[in-house]
């Protein structure tokens, strides 16, 4: 018999699981402990359950927790992670047949340490510097496939931030990226503060907007280019939910406390890292408690987009700043093993691997 998977569930889920199995409800709470507190591998571990009941919840679940099958180190201390993954719709214990895997990147960082998770494999938006975009969009990753990127990375003590920036974008699978966020801030889940947690978006219509009502979790927002037309070409997304619409919205909300809302701009060369383009920033994003993050570009395969160069980034940079906009140069990290910003894919090991036996 298939099983199904714990982890993922919040402690509310895993109180109805107890009820539905003839337990009470706060073997439910029990569970939530040993999952987000103790972070077991087994059923068998969750020693103050009765040994009847915890034969009873192994009969129909397991925990669900899946090791990396691959790493590739840095020459910067990056590691990047090969994941397996079940995605929306193959949520039992069954081997997924589809054989799907996403990458999520460990960045130490002196006495910090961040995790960039994937949330889809692939991606819907296809932006033109993207190389999972290219990978085209294979499914949403279910709050289990997402936590445990989490759950199962073997530095996760070390873990002081997590960020949404990995393959996939967070908003088009909104539902799963929130009740991942619910567990990492809830007191019966991890009991992280919000202030821990960073979600990205290209600015999608509606989904955005629930996110910002939803979640106190930071906001990062992929810009790159301040002109509605060329940001088109960059992001076809802009069709969907502008970059003029997407500021206008963030307008509404108050982040001069503890929320942070930011922007990532990958700088091209004689593209987008004019000073008229820094001009078009500063009036964008005027009124808004915000940040800019310049990023290097990586170069892909086929597309002939040629990097700025650090002079032109340092103008940018400053020119910003001097105009009222905190700007930052963000450190290009782990770019040897293609786990910096943009170089995440997984197709052709999508194509090549199978899926590991999942753990009980």
């Amino acid at each position: 018999m298939n099983k199904k998977v714990l982890l993922g569930l919040t402690a509310t889920e895993l109180k109805l699981v107890a009820k539905e199995l003839g337990m009470p409800a706060f073997t439910g709470g029990q569970i939530a402990k040993w999952l987000y507190e103790k972070n077991v591998r087994s059923i068998d571990e969750m020693t103050n359950i009765s040994k009847q009941n915890r034969e009873k919840l192994a009969e129909h679940y397991c925990v669900g927790n899946m090791e990396p099958i691959d790493c590739q180190r840095s020459i910067d201390g990056t590691i990047k992670y090969l994941f397996p993954v079940r995605t929306e719709g193959c949520d039992d214990i069954a081997t997924n047949e589809k054989g799907l895997f996403v990458e999520t990147v460990f960045i130490p960082d002196g006495d910090r340490a961040t995790l960039c998770v994937s949330s889809q494999v692939g991606c819907k938006m296809n932006c033109l510097f993207c190389q999972t975009g290219k990978q085209g969009f294979q499914g949403n990753l279910t709050a289990g496939d997402i936590l445990n990127q989490i759950y199962s990375l073997p530095e996760r003590e070390r873990l002081t931030n997590v960020v949404f920036m990995g393959q996939g974008e967070p908003m088009d699978n909104l539902d799963n990226v929130l009740k991942t966020t619910s567990i990492l801030t809830a007191a019966d889940g991890y009991a992280w503060s919000p202030k821990r947690i960073t979600v990205s978006s290209v600015g999608v219509k509606n989904k955005l907007k629930r996110f910002l009502d939803e979640s106190q979790c930071h906001v990062a927002i992929s810009m790159h280019s301040p002109l509605p037309d060329q940001r088109q070409s960059l992001m076809p997304a802009e069709k969907g939910m502008s970059i003029t619409d997407t500021v206008a919205l963030l307008k509404q909300y108050d982040f001069t406390h503890q929320r942070r809302c930011s922007f990532e701009y990958i700088c091209f060369s004689g593209l987008n890292d004019t000073l008229e383009h820094g001009r078009e920033i500063v009036k964008l994003l005027q009124g808004l408690e915000c940040r800019v993050n310049l990023i290097r570009f990586h170069q892909i395969p086929d597309v002939d987009l040629p990097g700025a160069n650090e002079q032109r980034m340092e103008q940018l940079r400053d020119y910003l700043t001097q105009h009222g906009v905190f700007t930052t140069i963000r450190a290009s990290r782990g770019q040897d093993i293609f786990a910096a910003c943009g170089l995440l894919s997984t197709d052709r090991k999508n194509k090549g691997l199978r899926t590991p036996k999942d753990s009980q």
